[in-house]
């Protein structure tokens, strides 16, 4: 076991695009080592080598929140290279069922619950159990769940609620898990220096294909926000000093009601 680098160490799931590798991207010019998760063995050096081309330092590692082969590979990997972890980006997830037909939830099928739940709760739990260790290494450890205002209970449970337009109720079933998940590692945490939070990013528009039935209902919830934008929070709770929050859910850097 070594650590080849004295700056510290961040793993992101599903950085090789989009929000996760703004992510990466913005971890990186605070002088953070960055490693990419990908899902697809190829695509992490892909992204790698175009942050290396900005001048950051950037390793790669396959890993797929949905393969436990993968995620304790990658854990094995990132303890032979670097020795431990000093912030855990769990950003891979997946609306599986964004629908132009809203499908309420009496109506959804279990195959496409349980592939919600499978990666976008049971993938994040999976990766914090196998990384949890390295981080236990790191003066200041830090993870940080990319969550949804859509997965509020509070927001859900609201008539007037500007996201009320969004029927997803397996992607908000899942993210409330997450959420739940946060709140107890962060108090399994509490006596430690480890902090746990959750972010919202907001809708980020990252592939420019939004179909137009959509675009049209995230309007009512403010519409897109650039990828910037998008991972302010998750980089602000990334990096956060020792006397900031622990067990929160966030979005633009302040509060969001559970």
């Amino acid at each position: 076991m070594t650590t080849s680098t004295n700056s510290k160490i961040a793993l992101i799931t599903g950085a090789n695009r989009g929000i996760g590798f703004e992510i990466a991207r913005q971890l990186g010019r605070q002088g953070i080592t960055v490693i990419v998760a990908a899902r697809h063995p190829e695509r992490g050096p892909e992204a790698t080598a175009r942050l290396a081309a900005e001048g950051l330092t950037a390793h790669s590692v396959h890993l797929d929140v949905t393969r436990a082969e993968t995620i304790k590979a990658a854990a094995e990997q990132v303890e032979r290279q670097f020795g431990r972890l000093d912030i855990l980006v769990n950003n891979a997830g997946a609306a599986v069922d964004w629908t132009p037909q809203p499908t309420q939830p009496s109506q959804v099928g279990l195959d496409v619950a349980r592939q919600a739940f499978e990666i976008n709760f049971f993938g994040p739990l999976a990766v914090i159990q196998a990384f949890l260790p390295l981080i236990r290494r790191s003066p200041a450890g830090r993870i940080v769940n990319v969550s949804s205002t859509l997965g509020s209970i509070t927001e859900i449970s609201r008539p007037d609620s500007p996201f009320g337009a969004m029927v997803m109720p397996m992607y908000q079933a899942s993210k409330s898990a997450l959420n739940s998940l946060t709140a107890l590692v962060a108090k399994e945490l509490r006596e430690t220096s480890i902090k746990v939070n959750s972010a919202c990013p907001g809708w980020v528009d990252t592939d420019g294909g939004v179909p137009p039935w959509l675009r049209a209902a995230l309007g009512g919830a403010g519409g897109a926000v650039p990828v910037e934008q998008g991972a302010d929070t998750p980089v602000w709770l990334a990096t956060l000093s020792e006397d900031g929050p622990s067990g929160g859910f966030f979005n633009s850097r302040k509060p969001v009601a559970w």
